[in-house]
């Protein structure tokens, strides 16, 4: 072991020519300023060339542990960067070092190969060691300077505070040192998943194994787009614009773009404004629940406002109605609502249910707030769909919540139902398939949701059981495999904001943004999906509610503070603009908390919305129609879509900016309800939250039928478990007795 050691030490010296001076930085007039990459000496047997014969390597001998081998070189190789045909060299590389990790059955032996490589990687001079150059999502400190030179092929130089983690990436620029752009960009993570056996994976107790894992891929991720910018630039082919962004660090924001400077206009709420809500609040009892998807004017004042009156709440539609309740168990007389209108329904239903039917709730104009999703739901299609869903058994209905009561209500009476978030909604029909047998699922009215869910139970399949049930305990592949042809989605409904995420987001997204963090909605495009999904994989992205992007945002940023060291986290945010508000104060807390003594690490946030230029509407701020928000209109088969107070719309050329429905919500209205309560109540009667005195088809009141539903998911949610009764509809919904 001590002579092979030695050899791989030697070898090393060519790794890069020892000075790192020549290095010119300035990337317009880059020339090559290292020499050939030349890997560790590799012990091969040529005999054993067959892919299918024995492992290259051979043990003759052994260390007195029992686990570290050392080789006989039947033949001892190196590899040069210019080969003949190195496209084909390229993968051999890669095949090689598949092997050579493979042959070393033991953990202790794979990480002694991967110092071995440490070894052969020398230090980066300090004055590469910059945050430009910083590897994004690695656990240890990644530094990566790329070039091309005057062949143009790509030469590679990284450096970590982490052996391990340099091991890494000696691995990686030994395949790809050398290699052309295309051969660079060809190379897939799925290529380097047998890479994952180098006994960093959790056996013999090491305990990091998605953060080492990871760094595979985020270090390849960073070689390719960095790779993508040289080659642009040496063709003479502009990047195109960035996106429009919001950096947060501890000195204070700084707004990159239009569209981000309209957002953080209101960032810091106007203190009169301020305290003019927080005494009507106060003095008249109000609580306030609102959306995430809130005006960035009204979402600043209501933040602001949290400090001097508690009961203001800003949160997903799932918390909405909770918190609605715990003001008025608090002492509140009204709730105003600032959301779409399946939103205050279900906050006055939940009201009534709990008993506060006296507590008032109040929508924030005289006119219908829509939603497409919604729309969708009550539309005549989505009954038909009910409608095969009725004749299969044993059948259940999930509806995300994101609709009305009446559609719940019908719902429930053609199917059994339960509501879901996009936070719960694949635990819920996980749960549901492992408690009732031969069930079949159909879940509705968000068509992308519905494609992201099977595809999430395809990709689920062919995980192993152990994967598998550490997302649903009760599920291995042959259940899930089961599974996938009892679950059916609606084909035709659509969020208006979510839409947008498509093509050409995606194109920029994986062009200029593939190293950043990427976070998406459950509701985009399966285009969108996919990409979040990978970086997902890698410990780069998070799917889920817009709760679980917060959380992941969040969580992110406090890993960041623990290291220590300067960062900048690029966090691409897949969802409304909205939840940039919320965003921003949990930053400003995280990085309130942290010691502000000197010797801190500074790190920064940057929050990067995927919308173009032709988000922002053009006209002045009193007119009521956004920048092509008629073509939204004309897509999505929408009759009336509102237009935008703040200078934002949607665009079929970028994302959607924000949700024109939910910009309905201003402050001059919340501050108007206020005003008018209790004692001119008269003037708000458009603007209250009615009951609903209306019947289903068999006779029960829309209010009573709609809310089981989301019972039956608050039941789901307090015990992990379906509720009884809902089981035996399920068991017995072709029975006309059985009650709803």
């Amino acid at each position: 072991m001590e002579t092979a050691s030695l050899a791989m030490r030697a070898s090393c010296s060519s790794f890069f020519s020892k000075s790192l001076s020549p290095f010119n930085t300035n990337h317009r007039t880059l020339q090559p300023c290292f020499s050939f990459y030349k890997p560790p000496i590799r012990c091969l047997d040529i005999l054993n060339s067959d892919p299918n014969s024995q492992p290259l390597f051979k043990s003759t001998s052994e260390d007195p542990s029992g686990k570290i081998p050392s080789f006989s070189c039947s033949a001892v190789t190196s590899f040069t960067s210019h080969q003949p045909n190195i496209s084909s060299n390229t993968r051999e590389k890669l095949q090689l070092l598949v092997s050579e990790f493979q042959a070393l059955k033991e953990p202790v032996d794979r990480v002694k190969r991967l110092l071995n490589y440490a070894s052969c990687c020398p230090s980066m001079e300090a004055s590469l060691k910059i945050a430009a150059n910083r590897v994004p999502g690695c656990t240890a400190q990644v530094w990566l300077y790329v070039m091309m030179d005057d062949d143009q092929r790509m030469r590679f130089l990284a450096d970590s505070d982490s052996e391990i983690t340099k091991g890494f990436c000696s691995c990686l620029i030994s395949v790809l040192d050398g290699a052309t752009a295309e051969e660079v960009l060809e190379l897939k993570t799925e290529d380097l998943g047998a890479l994952s056996v180098v006994g960093l994976n959790g056996i013999g107790g090491l305990s990091s194994t998605a953060s080492r894992v990871n760094t595979w891929h985020n270090v390849l991720v960073s070689m390719q787009k960095r790779t993508k910018a040289l080659v642009a630039e040496r063709q003479g082919r502009p990047r195109g614009e960035p996106f429009p962004s919001l950096i947060v660090n501890a000195d204070g924001i700084e707004a990159k773009g239009s569209y981000a400077q309209a957002q953080a206009r209101f960032l810091s709420a106007d203190p009169l404004k301020v305290q003019e809500l927080a005494n009507l609040l106060k003095e008249k009892k109000i609580g306030v629940v609102a959306h995430f998807y809130m005006d960035p004017e009204v979402q600043g004042v209501l933040t602001a406002a949290q400090k001097l009156w508690p009961h203001i709440h800003i949160s997903d539609s799932l918390v909405m109605a909770d918190s609605a309740v715990k003001m008025a168990k608090a002492g509140c007389k009204f709730i105003t609502v600032l959301g779409v209108d399946f939103m205050s329904e279900n906050v006055r239903a939940i009201l009534d249910q709990a008993g506060f039917t006296e507590v008032g709730v109040y929508r924030m104009s005289n006119e219908q707030i829509g939603c497409s999703l919604a729309d969708a739901a009550a539309s005549p299609a989505y009954m038909d769909y009910l409608s095969g869903a009725s004749v299969s058994s044993p059948p259940l209905h999930v509806v995300y919540i994101n609709t009305s009561l009446e559609t719940k209500a019908y719902s429930h009476e053609i199917v059994p139902t339960i509501t879901c978030t996009s936070s719960n909604v694949v635990q819920t029909i996980l749960q549901a398939f492992a408690e009732v047998p031969n069930l079949s699922v159909w879940y509705g009215p968000d068509s992308y949701m519905g494609a992201n869910i099977a595809e999430l139970f395809r990709q689920m399949a062919v995980m192993t059981d152990e994967e598998i049930a550490e997302i649903h305990p009760k599920h291995s592949r042959s259940s899930i495999k089961s599974l996938l042809p009892r679950l059916h989605y609606f084909q035709d409904g659509t969020c208006i904001v979510h839409h947008l995420f498509g093509h050409e987001v995606v194109e920029k997204i994986n062009e200029m943004y593939c190293d950043a963090f990427l976070t998406a909605h459950l509701e985009v495009p399966g285009e969108m999906f996919s990409l979040a999904m990978e970086a997902k994989r890698r410990g780069m992205g998070v799917v889920g509610s817009t709760k679980n992007i917060l959380d992941f945002i969040k969580q992110k940023l406090q890993e960041a503070l623990n290291r220590n060291v300067d960062d900048h986290l690029q966090f691409v945010l897949g969802t409304e603009s909205g939840m940039v508000t919320s965003i921003v104060a949990a930053v400003r807390q995280l990085l309130g908390s942290a010691n502000s003594s000197s010797d801190r690490g500074k790190v920064s946030v940057e929050i990067v919305f995927p919308v173009s230029s032709e988000s922002v509407t053009r006209t002045a701020p009193s007119s009521s129609v956004g920048l092509n928000l008629g073509d939204s209109r004309e897509l999505m088969g929408v009759s009336v879509i509102p237009g935008v107070a703040s200078g934002e719309g949607c665009s079929l050329h970028g994302g959607c900016a924000s949700c024109p429905y939910m910009k309905m919500n201003s402050l001059d209205s919340l501050l108007k309800v206020c005003q008018n309560l209790p004692n001119n109540k008269s003037k708000l009667s458009a603007y209250e939250a009615g009951r609903f005195s209306m019947k289903t088809p068999n006779g029960k009141l829309i209010a009573d039928v709609g809310c089981e539903p989301i019972l039956h998911m608050r039941h789901f949610q307090a015990t992990k478990r379906l509720p009884e009764k809902l089981i035996h509809q399920i068991l017995h919904h072709s029975d006309k007795s059985t009650s709803y």
